[in-house]
């Protein structure tokens, strides 16, 4: 049984979906892997390394779909590749479900297809699995670098013969993986650190990195209902929108950076920092909007660009964060898509030292059936 790897298709990603660690992996689980040539060289893997750890190399991403019985991928498959798609193919990768205009070909083509960004983050057993998790804890350390590069000013407080230099201030809106590794990061390169989120409950984590609470007033009986939910699927009251509003725009306003990271699955980015705050800020000051590829979280944000504004604020649009780590990043994904498909492969019989490849696609499992987006020639996702 052979899994494929194909090249990712596009210029602004660097990532390759199996690194030579993970082809040793599933070698000793019994399969075969090809990989297409120069998958991952942006990667620094080259297709030596590749061969070294038992991988075959095809020269077009053709090659590889008619080869593979599973293939692995970034993103989503290239158009054109998706014609040499047949029947009991599957397909995994972060596939971007909800705007994927090529799932009804998928399940036309009769391939079963596994969206990773999917996976049910509550499972234990899913935790090794996560790829939004891998791929946003680099990228949340990243954004600080990135923050720092364009910064015109240290991060820390160095006292000097000639003057005090006062640390930066970073403003983290969005406290999930990416915000907590970016609050921390800030902290080591010693800037000054505030954050904001949702939901309630992520103060404690904030003020365990070190990190100061934007604080938004809020009743005892709306404290308990963002509390029972999570936060995520609390919907806030009029005022407490208004007043989180005012708080911000003030942090945002003293800020020398700010790192923004909410997104939405299938939706639009919702919008962080507007105009009129924007407008308020020192001249110098920074924003990266890590949901710039998803709408962004800056009004006037740009995915893959950097621009200034007329009050002199830089805004970078970080469309992909992860893809300039990608030796990392790849590797850890690697990791994430070996874990996951050993829950395609089938217990093994009597003679548990003899592989059994015999592959258990059950759409009952709660993982397999969480991830796949097609199957049986019938797109399965739920519309948003």
């Amino acid at each position: 049984m052979k899994i494929g790897v194909i090249s990712a298709d596009s210029a602004s990603e660097s990532r390759v979906a199996l690194t030579p660690d993970a082809v040793k992996k599933l070698r000793k689980l019994g399969f075969e892997v090809v990989i297409q040539s120069g998958a991952g060289q942006a990667a620094y893997y080259a297709d030596e390394l590749y061969q070294a750890a038992g991988a075959d190399i095809a020269s077009s991403s053709t090659e590889v779909i008619t080869q593979s019985q599973i293939i692995t991928t970034v993103n989503d498959l290239p158009a054109e590749a998706l014609n040499g798609l047949s029947s009991g193919q599957i397909v995994i990768g972060m596939l971007d479900p909800y705007r994927n205009t090529q799932l009804d070909t998928y399940a036309a083509k009769g391939a079963t297809a596994f969206a990773m960004e999917l996976l049910p983050r509550t499972l234990s057993r899913a935790q090794n699995m996560d790829v939004l998790s891998s791929q946003a804890n680099l990228a949340g350390y990243k954004a600080v670098l990135l923050a720092a590069n364009e910064y015109s000013r240290p991060f820390p407080m160095f006292m000097t013969s000639a003057g005090t230099v006062k640390p930066a201030k970073v403003v983290i809106l969005g406290v999930g993986v990416a915000g907590l590794q970016a609050i921390a990061t800030a902290k080591r390169l010693g800037a000054v650190v505030e954050a904001s989120d949702l939901r309630p409950t992520a103060r404690e984590q904030v003020e365990s990195l070190g990190g100061k609470w934007l604080d938004v007033p809020m009743s005892a009986e709306e404290a308990e209902t963002a509390k029972s939910t999570g936060g995520y699927a609390w919907t806030p009251s009029e005022q407490y929108v208004k007043d989180q509003a005012a708080v911000v725009d003030k942090a945002l306003s003293n800020a020398d950076i700010v790192i923004t990271t909410a997104q939405i699955p299938g939706r639009n980015a919702p919008r962080l920092v507007h105009g009129a705050t924007l407008a308020k800020m020192k001249a110098g000051s920074v924003l990266i909007d890590m949901a710039a590829g998803t709408g962004g979280n800056v009004e006037g944000s740009v995915p893959d660009q950097t621009i200034t504004t007329d009050n002199g604020v830089r805004i970078v649009g970080a469309a992909n964060i992860p893809s300039q780590l990608a030796a990392q990043s790849s590797d850890l994904y690697a990791n994430n898509l070996v874990n996951f498909i050993t829950t395609l492969i089938a217990p093994a019989g009597d003679d548990a030292s003899a592989p059994n490849l015999a592959l258990n696609v059950d759409m009952e499992d709660e993982i397999q059936g969480a991830l796949a987006v097609t199957h049986d020639s019938q797109v399965r996702l739920a519309k948003r």
